[in-house]
């Protein structure tokens, strides 16, 4: 089955609790954190994943656009994430290793994530021990990007890489997901769909989340 994880970037700050039951026929709710450093954009952190965790039994997926996320994978795992994800790009392969290890002892599942510029290989390191891997289909760093087409043929490397090597572990995208590309996306080989503006825009969102299953 096909899940949709609206993204939050796109709601409404000043009524999160609001928006956040708004996507209820969703699967995950996705939360973008960004430090101003690894991305050109500031957004939230742990004090409002703890209060969203406190308004929503929804998986929290929680997607780090951090410098060194080792430092803080404990911390968001206590705040309430179901998953955390941490761009393999954001610090040395061992350091990587060990975040993902840190989220796993503290009982939750873990993923990394690839920049458009990222070559699908360097899901191999981490690959046996994710339970996800996320490809951006935009630059990481704001909403309402467009979608990269070119990204379609990496999703398809890794979906092969993980038929072979994990095939209980998901495959996301995130960026410029909509009706026209959502399809696009699933052919391709991903299963889970981060979807913002597309969602949180549409004047029926139950209907938009159906329609992006496809």
């Amino acid at each position: 089955m096909i899940k949709i994880a609206p993204s939050i970037l796109s709601a409404d700050f000043a009524n999160l609790e609001r928006d956040i039951h708004r996507i209820a026929a969703a699967d995950y709710v996705h939360v973008d954190v960004m430090d101003g450093v690894f991305v050109p954009n500031i957004s939230i952190g742990i004090p409002v994943l703890q209060s969203i965790r406190k308004v929503t039994d929804m998986f929290l997926d929680v997607h780090l656009m951090i410098v060194e996320p080792v430092r803080y994978v404990e911390r968001f795992c206590d705040a309430g994430a179901d998953l955390v994800t941490v761009h393999v790009e954001s610090d040395t392969e061992e350091n990587i290793h060990d975040a993902i290890d840190k989220i796993h002892a503290k009982g939750k599942k873990a993923g990394i994530v690839l920049k458009p510029a990222t070559p699908a290989e360097a899901v191999l390191p981490y690959l046996e021990k994710v339970e996800l891997i996320l490809v951006m289909t935009v630059e990481p760093g704001f909403g309402g990007q467009k979608f990269m087409a070119d990204m379609m043929p990496k999703v398809t490397a890794i979906r092969k890489l993980i038929d072979e090597k994990n095939p209980a572990c998901e495959l996301e995208v995130d960026g410029g997901v909509a009706p026209d590309t959502c399809k696009t996306c699933i052919e391709a080989g991903a299963n889970v769909l981060v979807a913002g503006s597309a969602v949180y825009k549409a004047p029926d969102i139950p209907a938009r989340i159906a329609e992006l299953r496809g």
